[in-house]
């Protein structure tokens, strides 16, 4: 398998951020790429994952972000994912803010976007995934019948998961989540609520107790009411801010022991600036994602599953670039973790190098199991100071 991507990354990266995105976004749809590492047996049983009901072949997942608009859901999952969430899709379709709003801090291999949740809405995106399920149905159909090859080097099929958000101008958001459950319900394997994206007004306000309160109330009702309508249960992932204080965990501990969803995913783009290298554009406005993330949300992510306990559904997101910080975050508390700015400086070769390097930590320490080795540093990044405190 060799990697192309430092050939390629200068050129993409003399384009604006948006164009090469947009460039990513084509060359994947062309099918060219399918990285998914051949695991052995002894790999698939020391990752594959199983949460909330759900069986994932290993524990890498695309954060959303990348693939908002479900253009390249299938060629994402090809590169070795156990897991892809699209999104964030708002009601209705959203420009988002004005460009430009995307900046790439090389030295620092970070990110900050302002993007403002921009993408086509609920009913165009849904459209899409319809047709992508009645294909994979179609195909699935054909390989029974054997008049189609099942693809290779792909032991699994990565599962779906659609992050919802409200628009911009909603005069009433919790009632924009509800109706993603109801509108995704038949096409996801499960869903994430991103209330913490830090780019639309008012956003992370549903975070405070109160309204997080409410929120929970109404997405465990809607969740219930579609469980009946469809005879199975979605998982519900619950997106919060690395940006929060130990008061603020307090709070959101308690509001999810109230109305739990099935977990969270911890975190966000954050507000936050440490020390950057890249003083050209430190001072933009947006949230910042990449390396410089990696410490703040793994520390988060440690004192949540202190809060939580050991039983709770946890995605780690935020710095991940290789199997070294993709472990790290399991061994701080996830269950499973998340990658997208790391993808725009290693490349989708980092895919199948990071799922055969978490299955080489395995070994290594001499465990049958990738779960063996989460919280095996809890107390460790639990015990370091917030920021935000």
């Amino acid at each position: 398998m060799i990697d192309f991507y430092p050939l390629t990354r200068p050129i993409m990266f003399m384009l604006a951020p948006e164009m090469a995105h947009r460039l990513s976004i084509i060359a994947l749809k062309t099918g060219f790429l399918h990285l998914a590492p051949c695991l052995n047996a002894r790999d698939c049983e020391l990752l594959h994952t199983e949460i909330a009901g759900l069986h994932f072949a290993n524990p890498l997942g695309l954060a959303a972000g990348f693939d908002k608009n479900a253009e390249a859901v299938e060629a994402l999952l090809r590169l070795g994912f156990g897991f892809a969430e699209i999104g964030t899709v708002t009601p209705r379709p959203q420009a988002g803010n004005p460009p430009p709003r995307l900046f790439r801090l090389v030295a620092d291999k970070a990110i900050i976007n302002r993007l403002g949740f921009n993408n086509a809405g609920y009913e165009a995106v849904y459209q899409k995934l319809a047709a992508r399920q009645a294909y994979l149905a179609k195909r699935t159909d054909k390989i029974k019948e054997k008049a189609a090859r099942p693809a290779q080097c792909a032991p699994h099929k990565g599962l779906l998961g659609i992050n919802i958000g409200a628009n911009k101008d909603s005069a009433n958001k919790i009632a924009d989540y509800t109706a993603g459950l109801a509108r995704f319900y038949p096409v996801a394997d499960y869903f994430t609520v991103n209330i913490s994206s830090p780019n639309t007004p008012g956003l992370r306000d549903l975070q405070n107790s109160e309204n997080l309160r409410r929120l929970l109330a109404a997405l465990t009702i809607a969740n219930d009411e579609q469980a009946a309508k469809y005879g199975c249960k979605r998982p519900v992932f619950l997106k919060i801010a690395p940006d929060l204080n130990e008061h603020d965990l307090d709070n959101i501990t308690a509001e999810f022991a109230r109305a739990p969803l099935t977990g969270l995913v911890i975190g966000n783009t954050t507000l936050s600036r440490p020390e950057l290298a890249g003083k050209k554009y430190a001072a933009e406005a947006g949230g910042l994602s990449g390396a410089p993330l990696f410490a703040l949300s793994t520390i988060i992510l440690a004192k949540m599953r202190q809060r939580l306990g050991k039983t709770v559904p946890l995605i780690g997101a935020g710095g991940i670039s290789n199997s070294q910080t993709a472990l790290a975050k399991i061994q701080a508390g996830a269950d499973m973790v998340q990658i997208y700015s790391g993808l725009v400086y290693q490349g989708p070769w980092t895919v199948p190098a990071i799922i055969k390097g978490l299955s080489s930590a395995c070994r290594n320490a001499g465990v049958a199991h990738i779960s063996a080795l989460r919280d095996t540093k809890t107390a460790d990044w639990a015990s370091r100071p917030l920021a935000a405190d």
